[in-house]
């Protein structure tokens, strides 16, 4: 019997550990998903994801930051990488069988023209999948929780925006309003699954605090981690793979969406 393909650890030697569990956990949902070629990534980023997450190339990678892409080209993860914006993919309609979009579309401006894009470069039937937070991103975090019990509420909600701001999420929708943008965009929805618990969204937020000492050596030597060998992060494996491990359930903080072009 072949064991189940470990896509945390591979993160862990790379990453902060907060960005390497939740990057871990939507690589193993994207593998439930067939995307056939050539298939288009929207919003590449410097292409780390896309190395540890699929064992082939993927065709085309867009992102608008050209630091990101150089280093996206030295992973080598892409066919062809391509500065563009979202809402303006200089791509043929119907030039794509699919399309992906990892932990991207929560951080875009002019949404619903992104979408309206994607659409036009997908083929009929062409599947799209993406993951972005959900409403209970911001719900669920632990130290609004605590300053509530507190009866703070006005420093929670102050928490609230400053973690919204920091993470740089602009969009942050339920699934029904996602499936009313995709509807509008020429998409039908086939599935939502929600993921990473309100336990694991906690991990994560205060790994960006914890994690703050990687940004020296990231800063130094472009690497966020410096010692990526079992006696170094062997701590760190045991303490967050228990959310890593985790099944995907309705009070996850995290939704993937599987649609399709119509």
């Amino acid at each position: 019997m072949l064991m189940a393909r470990d896509y945390l650890w591979p993160q862990l030697q790379d990453l902060p550990y907060f960005r390497a569990l939740l990057r871990a956990v939507e690589a193993r949902l994207l593998q439930q998903v067939d995307l056939p070629d050539p298939v288009l990534d929207v919003g590449s980023g410097d292409g780390h994801f896309a190395s540890k997450a699929f064992d082939q190339l993927l065709d085309v990678g867009v992102d608008p930051a050209l630091n990101s892409l150089r280093e996206a080209n030295n992973r080598g993860a892409y066919r062809l990488l391509v500065q563009a914006n979202g809402a303006q993919l200089p791509c043929a309609a119907e030039s794509f069988a699919s399309a992906v979009s990892n932990s991207v579309l929560e951080h875009v401006d002019h949404l619903e023209e992104v979408l309206s894009e994607i659409g036009r470069v997908l083929q009929p039937n062409a599947p799209f999948v993406f993951t972005v937070p959900n409403p209970r991103y911001r719900t669920q975090l632990s130290v609004p929780r605590y300053l509530r019990r507190l009866a703070m509420e006005r420093l929670a909600d102050a928490y609230q925006d400053w973690f919204i701001w920091i993470s740089r999420t602009k969009n942050l929708l339920d699934e029904i309003e996602w499936t009313s943008l995709l509807e509008r965009a020429g998409f039908e929805v086939e599935r939502t699954q929600r993921y990473f618990s309100p336990s694991a969204l906690r991990c994560l937020e205060w790994g960006h605090y914890f994690g703050a000492p990687c940004l020296l050596p990231r800063w130094v030597t472009g690497r966020w981690i410096l010692t990526p060998k079992r006696w170094n992060l062997w701590l760190t494996d045991k303490l967050v793979r228990r959310y890593y491990d985790e099944l995907p359930s309705a009070e996850g903080t995290y939704t993937l969406f599987l649609a399709h072009k119509r």
